[in-house]
Protein backbone atom coordinates (compact mmCIF):
# COMPACT_ATOMS: atom_id res chain seq x y z
CA UNK A 1 0.00 0.00 0.00
CA UNK A 2 1.03 3.52 -0.93
CA UNK A 3 -0.33 6.33 1.60
CA UNK A 4 -2.11 9.29 0.03
CA UNK A 5 -2.68 12.68 1.32
CA UNK A 6 -4.96 15.48 0.43
CA UNK A 7 -2.33 18.18 0.27
CA UNK A 8 1.45 17.83 0.77
CA UNK A 9 1.94 21.79 1.75
CA UNK A 10 3.21 20.81 5.59
CA UNK A 11 5.89 17.90 3.87
CA UNK A 12 7.26 21.33 1.77
CA UNK A 13 8.01 23.08 5.20
CA UNK A 14 9.16 20.29 6.64
CA UNK A 15 11.87 20.06 4.26
CA UNK A 16 12.68 23.73 4.44
CA UNK A 17 12.64 23.73 8.14
CA UNK A 18 13.84 20.28 9.53
CA UNK A 19 15.71 18.93 6.52
CA UNK A 20 17.70 22.66 5.39
CA UNK A 21 16.41 22.09 1.96
CA UNK A 22 15.25 25.26 -0.07
CA UNK A 23 11.98 25.76 -2.18
CA UNK A 24 14.43 26.37 -4.81
CA UNK A 25 16.06 23.13 -4.37
CA UNK A 26 13.06 20.96 -4.28
CA UNK A 27 11.79 22.27 -7.56
CA UNK A 28 15.01 21.92 -9.08
CA UNK A 29 14.59 18.13 -8.27
CA UNK A 30 10.78 17.96 -9.67
CA UNK A 31 12.10 19.30 -12.71
CA UNK A 32 14.64 16.53 -13.14
CA UNK A 33 12.64 14.00 -11.84
CA UNK A 34 10.22 15.11 -15.70
CA UNK A 35 13.87 15.30 -17.29
CA UNK A 36 14.70 12.30 -16.79
CA UNK A 37 11.78 10.92 -17.22
CA UNK A 38 11.71 12.11 -20.96
CA UNK A 39 15.22 11.24 -21.45
CA UNK A 40 13.97 7.34 -20.38
CA UNK A 41 11.51 7.11 -22.68
CA UNK A 42 12.25 9.76 -25.85
CA UNK A 43 15.16 9.77 -27.99
CA UNK A 44 17.26 13.32 -28.57
CA UNK A 45 15.92 15.58 -30.75
CA UNK A 46 12.60 15.11 -30.55
CA UNK A 47 10.14 17.80 -30.39
CA UNK A 48 9.38 18.70 -26.70
CA UNK A 49 6.45 21.75 -26.14
CA UNK A 50 6.26 23.07 -22.09
CA UNK A 51 3.25 25.21 -21.38
CA UNK A 52 3.99 26.97 -18.29
CA UNK A 53 1.70 28.84 -15.77
CA UNK A 54 2.54 31.89 -14.12
CA UNK A 55 2.85 29.90 -10.52
CA UNK A 56 5.32 27.39 -9.19
CA UNK A 57 4.06 24.69 -11.37
CA UNK A 58 4.74 26.93 -14.60
CA UNK A 59 8.12 27.26 -12.46
CA UNK A 60 8.89 23.41 -12.59
CA UNK A 61 8.28 23.96 -16.29
CA UNK A 62 11.04 26.15 -17.12
CA UNK A 63 13.22 24.64 -15.22
CA UNK A 64 12.95 21.48 -17.02
CA UNK A 65 12.98 23.61 -20.23
CA UNK A 66 16.61 24.52 -19.15
CA UNK A 67 17.49 21.03 -18.28
CA UNK A 68 16.75 19.67 -21.50
CA UNK A 69 17.69 22.59 -23.79
CA UNK A 70 19.88 21.47 -26.71
CA UNK A 71 19.31 17.85 -26.35
CA UNK A 72 16.30 17.98 -27.67
CA UNK A 73 13.99 20.82 -29.58
CA UNK A 74 12.76 22.46 -26.44
CA UNK A 75 9.64 24.97 -27.41
CA UNK A 76 8.77 26.85 -24.21
CA UNK A 77 5.58 28.51 -24.50
CA UNK A 78 4.32 30.94 -21.54
CA UNK A 79 0.37 32.33 -22.26
CA UNK A 80 0.89 34.17 -18.90
CA UNK A 81 3.27 36.28 -17.22
CA UNK A 82 5.81 34.66 -14.64
CA UNK A 83 3.99 36.15 -11.30
CA UNK A 84 5.68 34.18 -8.58
CA UNK A 85 9.24 35.03 -7.45
CA UNK A 86 10.72 31.46 -8.77
CA UNK A 87 8.72 31.13 -11.53
CA UNK A 88 11.13 35.06 -12.42
CA UNK A 89 14.08 33.42 -11.21
CA UNK A 90 13.56 30.71 -13.52
CA UNK A 91 13.00 32.54 -16.51
CA UNK A 92 15.78 34.43 -15.72
CA UNK A 93 17.99 31.60 -15.51
CA UNK A 94 16.51 29.71 -19.23
CA UNK A 95 16.61 33.17 -21.16
CA UNK A 96 20.24 33.74 -19.97
CA UNK A 97 20.79 30.23 -21.17
CA UNK A 98 19.39 30.94 -24.48
CA UNK A 99 16.27 29.82 -24.36
CA UNK A 100 13.87 31.46 -26.74
CA UNK A 101 9.87 31.28 -25.38
CA UNK A 102 7.63 30.63 -28.28
CA UNK A 103 4.24 32.34 -28.97
CA UNK A 104 1.75 29.76 -29.73
CA UNK A 105 0.97 25.71 -29.40
CA UNK A 106 2.87 23.90 -32.16
CA UNK A 107 2.83 20.24 -33.24
CA UNK A 108 5.24 18.53 -31.38
CA UNK A 109 6.31 14.81 -30.29
CA UNK A 110 5.90 15.23 -26.18
CA UNK A 111 3.66 18.16 -24.23
CA UNK A 112 4.47 18.68 -21.17
CA UNK A 113 1.49 20.17 -18.72
CA UNK A 114 2.89 23.11 -16.09
CA UNK A 115 0.05 25.92 -16.80
CA UNK A 116 -1.75 24.45 -13.54
CA UNK A 117 -0.73 22.54 -10.31
CA UNK A 118 -2.85 20.40 -7.58
CA UNK A 119 -3.91 23.66 -5.58
CA UNK A 120 -6.15 25.53 -8.26
CA UNK A 121 -8.99 26.13 -6.90
CA UNK A 122 -10.66 28.61 -9.19
CA UNK A 123 -12.70 28.26 -12.60
CA UNK A 124 -10.39 28.43 -15.48
CA UNK A 125 -10.31 31.39 -17.70
CA UNK A 126 -11.16 31.09 -21.77
CA UNK A 127 -7.04 31.50 -22.79
CA UNK A 128 -6.94 28.76 -20.64
CA UNK A 129 -9.86 26.89 -22.17
CA UNK A 130 -8.50 27.39 -25.40
CA UNK A 131 -4.86 26.22 -24.77
CA UNK A 132 -6.12 23.18 -22.78
CA UNK A 133 -8.49 22.16 -26.06
CA UNK A 134 -5.45 22.83 -28.51
CA UNK A 135 -3.31 20.63 -26.33
CA UNK A 136 -5.81 17.26 -26.04
CA UNK A 137 -5.87 17.79 -30.14
CA UNK A 138 -2.64 17.41 -30.52
CA UNK A 139 -1.20 13.93 -31.73
CA UNK A 140 1.75 14.09 -29.05
CA UNK A 141 2.57 11.81 -26.01
CA UNK A 142 1.23 13.91 -22.93
CA UNK A 143 3.11 14.66 -19.47
CA UNK A 144 1.45 16.30 -16.55
CA UNK A 145 3.52 18.02 -14.09
CA UNK A 146 1.75 17.41 -10.55
CA UNK A 147 -1.57 17.10 -11.70
CA UNK A 148 -3.40 17.61 -14.96
CA UNK A 149 -4.46 21.04 -15.53
CA UNK A 150 -8.32 22.03 -14.80
CA UNK A 151 -8.35 18.93 -12.41
CA UNK A 152 -8.54 21.19 -8.77
CA UNK A 153 -7.80 19.96 -5.36
CA UNK A 154 -10.90 17.74 -4.91
CA UNK A 155 -10.50 15.91 -7.98
CA UNK A 156 -12.90 17.81 -9.50
CA UNK A 157 -13.13 18.83 -13.40
CA UNK A 158 -13.22 22.56 -13.59
CA UNK A 159 -15.00 22.80 -16.97
CA UNK A 160 -11.99 21.43 -19.25
CA UNK A 161 -8.67 19.49 -18.05
CA UNK A 162 -5.47 18.58 -19.56
CA UNK A 163 -6.05 14.72 -20.81
CA UNK A 164 -2.60 13.27 -19.71
CA UNK A 165 -0.58 10.00 -20.95
CA UNK A 166 1.23 10.05 -17.48
CA UNK A 167 0.97 12.40 -14.37
CA UNK A 168 4.33 12.98 -12.50
CA UNK A 169 2.77 14.19 -8.99
CA UNK A 170 5.49 15.73 -6.56
CA UNK A 171 6.68 14.57 -3.51
CA UNK A 172 3.81 12.48 -2.68
CA UNK A 173 0.03 10.68 -4.23
CA UNK A 174 -2.46 12.94 -3.73
CA UNK A 175 -6.34 12.04 -2.92
CA UNK A 176 -7.43 14.73 -6.09
CA UNK A 177 -5.83 12.15 -8.79
CA UNK A 178 -8.15 9.50 -6.99
CA UNK A 179 -11.33 11.37 -8.08
CA UNK A 180 -13.50 8.74 -10.62
CA UNK A 181 -13.57 12.03 -12.35
CA UNK A 182 -10.33 12.37 -12.98
CA UNK A 183 -9.79 8.58 -14.24
CA UNK A 184 -9.77 9.45 -17.69
CA UNK A 185 -7.31 12.31 -17.38
CA UNK A 186 -4.30 11.43 -15.30
CA UNK A 187 -3.18 8.33 -17.40
CA UNK A 188 -0.05 6.40 -15.34
CA UNK A 189 0.88 8.46 -11.71
CA UNK A 190 3.94 8.55 -11.12
CA UNK A 191 5.79 10.14 -7.93
CA UNK A 192 8.67 12.20 -8.10
CA UNK A 193 11.53 12.08 -5.57
CA UNK A 194 12.27 15.77 -3.98
CA UNK A 195 15.74 15.09 -3.04
CA UNK A 196 14.80 13.07 -0.65
CA UNK A 197 13.34 9.45 -0.16
CA UNK A 198 9.52 9.16 0.28
CA UNK A 199 9.97 7.79 3.66
CA UNK A 200 11.30 10.85 4.81
CA UNK A 201 9.10 13.49 2.68
CA UNK A 202 5.87 11.79 3.86
CA UNK A 203 4.02 11.52 7.42
CA UNK A 204 1.23 9.52 8.76
CA UNK A 205 -1.43 9.05 6.84
CA UNK A 206 -5.10 7.23 6.97
CA UNK A 207 -5.71 7.00 3.24
CA UNK A 208 -3.80 4.24 0.78
CA UNK A 209 -3.73 3.61 -2.18
CA UNK A 210 -3.71 -0.77 -3.21
CA UNK A 211 -1.57 -2.61 -4.72
CA UNK A 212 -1.62 -5.74 -6.75
CA UNK A 213 0.75 -6.89 -3.65
CA UNK A 214 -1.81 -6.34 -1.01
CA UNK A 215 -3.55 -9.07 -2.34
CA UNK A 216 -4.03 -12.56 0.00
CA UNK A 217 -5.64 -14.79 -1.51
CA UNK A 218 -7.24 -17.83 0.77
CA UNK A 219 -5.04 -20.32 0.21
CA UNK A 220 -5.59 -23.73 1.60
CA UNK A 221 -1.68 -24.76 3.43
CA UNK A 222 -3.80 -27.01 6.39
CA UNK A 223 -3.85 -30.70 5.51
CA UNK A 224 -5.91 -31.92 7.71
CA UNK A 225 -9.05 -30.18 6.80
CA UNK A 226 -12.43 -31.05 5.35
CA UNK A 227 -15.22 -28.85 3.89
CA UNK A 228 -16.03 -27.60 6.91
CA UNK A 229 -12.94 -25.95 7.84
CA UNK A 230 -13.39 -23.49 5.01
CA UNK A 231 -16.71 -21.81 6.19
CA UNK A 232 -20.81 -22.27 5.41
CA UNK A 233 -21.94 -19.31 3.24
CA UNK A 234 -25.55 -18.74 2.39
CA UNK A 235 -27.34 -16.27 -0.30
CA UNK A 236 -30.24 -15.05 0.24
CA UNK A 237 -32.00 -15.15 -3.02
CA UNK A 238 -35.07 -12.86 -4.16
CA UNK A 239 -37.29 -12.06 -6.83
CA UNK A 240 -34.06 -11.83 -9.27
CA UNK A 241 -33.15 -15.15 -8.53
CA UNK A 242 -29.97 -14.47 -11.22
CA UNK A 243 -28.15 -12.24 -9.07
CA UNK A 244 -28.11 -14.29 -6.41
CA UNK A 245 -27.03 -17.38 -7.88
CA UNK A 246 -23.96 -15.42 -9.61
CA UNK A 247 -23.17 -14.73 -5.96
CA UNK A 248 -23.28 -17.79 -4.95
CA UNK A 249 -21.31 -19.12 -7.61
CA UNK A 250 -18.51 -16.55 -7.12
CA UNK A 251 -18.18 -17.33 -3.17
CA UNK A 252 -17.92 -21.07 -4.12
CA UNK A 253 -15.05 -20.31 -6.32
CA UNK A 254 -13.16 -18.17 -3.99
CA UNK A 255 -12.83 -21.19 -1.38
CA UNK A 256 -15.82 -21.15 0.82
CA UNK A 257 -16.14 -24.90 1.76
CA UNK A 258 -20.02 -24.72 1.92
CA UNK A 259 -22.53 -22.63 -0.21
CA UNK A 260 -25.90 -22.70 0.33
CA UNK A 261 -28.65 -20.61 -2.00
CA UNK A 262 -31.85 -19.88 0.70
CA UNK A 263 -35.28 -19.95 -0.74
CA UNK A 264 -38.57 -21.47 -1.07
CA UNK A 265 -38.87 -21.60 -4.72
CA UNK A 266 -37.23 -24.43 -6.19
CA UNK A 267 -34.16 -23.01 -8.10
CA UNK A 268 -32.34 -24.32 -10.88
CA UNK A 269 -28.64 -24.20 -9.28
CA UNK A 270 -24.80 -25.58 -10.47
CA UNK A 271 -24.41 -28.97 -8.85
CA UNK A 272 -22.14 -27.63 -5.62
CA UNK A 273 -24.64 -24.87 -4.93
CA UNK A 274 -26.72 -26.66 -2.28
CA UNK A 275 -30.44 -24.97 -1.35
CA UNK A 276 -32.68 -24.76 1.59
CA UNK A 277 -35.66 -22.78 2.73
CA UNK A 278 -34.36 -21.55 5.66
CA UNK A 279 -31.01 -20.12 6.92
CA UNK A 280 -28.67 -22.98 8.12
CA UNK A 281 -27.51 -23.34 11.74
CA UNK A 282 -24.00 -23.35 10.90
CA UNK A 283 -24.08 -20.21 8.51
CA UNK A 284 -20.71 -18.59 8.87
CA UNK A 285 -21.69 -15.73 6.66
CA UNK A 286 -24.15 -14.45 4.54
CA UNK A 287 -25.52 -12.20 1.94
CA UNK A 288 -28.42 -10.47 1.36
CA UNK A 289 -29.64 -8.04 -1.12
CA UNK A 290 -28.71 -8.87 -4.90
CA UNK A 291 -31.97 -9.46 -6.51
CA UNK A 292 -34.01 -9.62 -3.84
CA UNK A 293 -36.63 -6.82 -4.75
CA UNK A 294 -39.95 -6.55 -2.03
CA UNK A 295 -39.06 -8.64 0.95
CA UNK A 296 -41.33 -9.43 3.91
CA UNK A 297 -40.06 -6.98 6.73
CA UNK A 298 -40.10 -9.32 9.67
CA UNK A 299 -38.08 -12.22 8.12
CA UNK A 300 -35.26 -9.28 6.93
CA UNK A 301 -35.47 -8.43 10.78
CA UNK A 302 -34.84 -11.98 11.57
CA UNK A 303 -31.94 -11.86 9.28
CA UNK A 304 -30.10 -8.80 9.96
CA UNK A 305 -30.10 -10.24 13.48
CA UNK A 306 -28.02 -13.12 13.25
CA UNK A 307 -25.22 -12.77 14.68
CA UNK A 308 -22.63 -13.82 12.00
CA UNK A 309 -21.25 -11.82 9.13
CA UNK A 310 -22.85 -10.31 6.12
CA UNK A 311 -22.28 -8.53 3.19
CA UNK A 312 -24.86 -6.25 1.82
CA UNK A 313 -26.03 -5.10 -1.56
CA UNK A 314 -28.54 -3.48 -3.94
CA UNK A 315 -31.94 -3.71 -2.52
CA UNK A 316 -31.10 -3.40 0.49
CA UNK A 317 -29.47 0.58 0.57
CA UNK A 318 -33.45 1.42 -0.21
CA UNK A 319 -34.80 -0.72 2.99
CA UNK A 320 -35.18 1.52 6.33
CA UNK A 321 -34.56 -0.75 8.88
CA UNK A 322 -30.73 -1.54 7.66
CA UNK A 323 -29.71 1.77 9.56
CA UNK A 324 -30.62 -0.32 12.88
CA UNK A 325 -28.01 -2.64 11.77
CA UNK A 326 -25.14 -0.90 10.99
CA UNK A 327 -22.44 -2.94 13.25
CA UNK A 328 -19.24 -3.99 12.61
CA UNK A 329 -19.98 -7.09 11.30
CA UNK A 330 -21.44 -5.99 7.77
CA UNK A 331 -19.57 -5.43 4.86
CA UNK A 332 -21.96 -2.65 2.73
CA UNK A 333 -21.16 -2.50 -1.01
CA UNK A 334 -23.51 -0.10 -2.33
CA UNK A 335 -22.89 2.12 -6.43
CA UNK A 336 -23.29 5.53 -6.10
CA UNK A 337 -26.98 5.32 -6.19
CA UNK A 338 -27.61 3.29 -4.07
CA UNK A 339 -25.20 5.23 -1.54
CA UNK A 340 -27.16 7.97 -2.34
CA UNK A 341 -30.11 6.22 -0.76
CA UNK A 342 -28.18 5.06 1.96
CA UNK A 343 -27.06 8.47 2.75
CA UNK A 344 -30.52 10.02 2.88
CA UNK A 345 -32.00 7.09 4.50
CA UNK A 346 -29.20 7.36 7.70
CA UNK A 347 -30.04 10.93 7.53
CA UNK A 348 -26.22 12.02 7.03
CA UNK A 349 -26.93 14.34 3.37
CA UNK A 350 -29.73 14.19 1.01
CA UNK A 351 -27.95 14.75 -2.42
CA UNK A 352 -27.47 13.56 -6.19
CA UNK A 353 -25.52 11.16 -7.62
CA UNK A 354 -23.87 13.96 -9.04
CA UNK A 355 -22.96 15.55 -6.03
CA UNK A 356 -22.00 12.09 -4.45
CA UNK A 357 -19.25 11.47 -7.90
CA UNK A 358 -18.06 15.10 -7.05
CA UNK A 359 -16.93 14.41 -4.02
CA UNK A 360 -16.83 10.76 -3.43
CA UNK A 361 -13.96 10.62 -0.69
CA UNK A 362 -16.20 12.96 1.33
CA UNK A 363 -18.93 11.20 1.84
CA UNK A 364 -17.31 8.07 2.43
CA UNK A 365 -15.80 9.51 5.20
CA UNK A 366 -18.52 11.28 6.50
CA UNK A 367 -20.60 7.65 6.74
CA UNK A 368 -17.56 6.01 7.89
CA UNK A 369 -17.40 8.57 10.98
CA UNK A 370 -21.07 7.80 11.77
CA UNK A 371 -20.79 4.11 11.14
CA UNK A 372 -17.36 3.41 12.39
CA UNK A 373 -17.81 -0.75 12.62
CA UNK A 374 -18.88 -0.97 9.46
CA UNK A 375 -16.84 -1.46 6.40
CA UNK A 376 -18.09 0.51 3.10
CA UNK A 377 -16.98 -0.70 -0.08
CA UNK A 378 -17.98 2.44 -2.36
CA UNK A 379 -17.99 0.92 -6.19
CA UNK A 380 -16.73 2.89 -9.32
CA UNK A 381 -14.25 4.08 -11.45
CA UNK A 382 -11.99 3.74 -8.90
CA UNK A 383 -13.03 1.71 -5.88
CA UNK A 384 -13.03 2.88 -1.97
CA UNK A 385 -12.89 0.57 0.85
CA UNK A 386 -13.58 2.31 4.15
CA UNK A 387 -13.62 1.53 7.73
CA UNK A 388 -13.28 3.96 10.76
CA UNK A 389 -12.24 6.64 8.70
CA UNK A 390 -9.59 4.49 7.45
CA UNK A 391 -9.47 4.40 3.48
CA UNK A 392 -8.03 2.35 0.85
CA UNK A 393 -8.04 3.28 -3.06
CA UNK A 394 -8.14 0.61 -5.69
CA UNK A 395 -7.59 1.77 -9.12
CA UNK A 396 -6.61 -1.58 -10.55
CA UNK A 397 -10.26 -2.49 -11.84
CA UNK A 398 -11.29 -1.60 -15.37
CA UNK A 399 -13.79 -1.02 -17.88
CA UNK A 400 -14.90 -4.48 -18.55
CA UNK A 401 -16.40 -4.91 -15.41
CA UNK A 402 -19.08 -2.07 -16.34
CA UNK A 403 -21.19 -5.13 -17.12
CA UNK A 404 -24.79 -6.54 -15.32
CA UNK A 405 -23.98 -9.43 -12.72
CA UNK A 406 -20.13 -8.00 -11.96
CA UNK A 407 -21.38 -6.48 -8.63
CA UNK A 408 -22.79 -9.65 -7.74
CA UNK A 409 -19.65 -11.43 -8.44
CA UNK A 410 -17.76 -9.37 -6.06
CA UNK A 411 -20.03 -9.54 -3.53
CA UNK A 412 -19.66 -13.55 -3.15
CA UNK A 413 -15.95 -13.08 -3.40
CA UNK A 414 -16.01 -10.97 -0.30
CA UNK A 415 -18.84 -13.30 0.92
CA UNK A 416 -16.19 -16.39 0.58
CA UNK A 417 -13.62 -14.60 2.38
CA UNK A 418 -15.32 -13.79 5.32
CA UNK A 419 -16.97 -17.17 5.62
CA UNK A 420 -13.66 -18.37 5.56
CA UNK A 421 -12.94 -15.81 8.73
CA UNK A 422 -11.65 -12.99 7.20
CA UNK A 423 -12.41 -9.90 9.08
CA UNK A 424 -14.62 -7.39 7.31
CA UNK A 425 -12.35 -5.12 6.11
CA UNK A 426 -9.73 -7.38 4.87
CA UNK A 427 -12.58 -9.58 3.20
CA UNK A 428 -13.69 -6.31 1.36
CA UNK A 429 -10.32 -5.23 -0.05
CA UNK A 430 -9.10 -8.19 -1.03
CA UNK A 431 -12.29 -8.87 -2.55
CA UNK A 432 -12.21 -5.87 -4.70
CA UNK A 433 -8.65 -6.61 -5.73
CA UNK A 434 -9.42 -10.05 -6.98
CA UNK A 435 -12.47 -8.71 -8.59
CA UNK A 436 -10.29 -6.22 -10.30
CA UNK A 437 -7.12 -8.62 -11.02
CA UNK A 438 -9.67 -10.99 -12.25
CA UNK A 439 -10.36 -8.90 -14.56
CA UNK A 440 -7.58 -6.88 -16.00
CA UNK A 441 -6.75 -11.16 -16.61
CA UNK A 442 -9.29 -11.37 -19.46
CA UNK A 443 -7.34 -11.45 -22.17
CA UNK A 444 -10.69 -10.90 -24.90
CA UNK A 445 -12.49 -7.47 -26.30
CA UNK A 446 -12.97 -5.48 -22.87
CA UNK A 447 -16.29 -5.68 -24.47
CA UNK A 448 -17.24 -9.08 -24.17
CA UNK A 449 -15.92 -10.04 -20.26
CA UNK A 450 -19.31 -11.89 -18.98
CA UNK A 451 -20.18 -12.73 -14.99
CA UNK A 452 -18.51 -16.32 -15.35
CA UNK A 453 -15.70 -14.87 -17.17
CA UNK A 454 -14.98 -12.81 -14.11
CA UNK A 455 -15.44 -16.44 -11.94
CA UNK A 456 -12.96 -18.45 -14.29
CA UNK A 457 -10.42 -15.85 -14.24
CA UNK A 458 -10.62 -15.31 -9.93
CA UNK A 459 -9.86 -18.90 -10.47
CA UNK A 460 -6.69 -18.51 -11.68
CA UNK A 461 -5.09 -15.65 -9.97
Amino acid sequence: MQKVFYEVNQFDQKCYEDFHLSEDLLMEQAAFSMCTFIQNKFSSHESVLIVAGSGNNGADGIALARMLYSSYDVRLYLPYEAKSPLAILQLKRALALGIECCTYVSKCDVIVDCLFGSGLNKELDDISKTIIDKLNRLDAYKIACDIPSGINKKGQILSKAFIADTTITMGALKTSLFSDLAKDYVGEIKVSNLGIQRECYEGASSVFLLDEKDMRLPLRTKKNAHKGSFGHACIVIGKKEGAGILCADACFSFGAGLVTAVSEEKLSLPYHIMQKSKIPSNTTALALGMGLGKYEKDELRKILNLNIKKVIDADMFYEELLKEYLDEKLVLTPHPKEFVSLLKLTNLANISVKELQNNRIHYALLFSKAYPKTTLLLKGANTLIVNDEHLLINTLGNVALSKGGSGDVLSGLILALLAQDYLPFEAAYAGSLAHSIASNNYNKNNYSLSPQDLINEVKCI
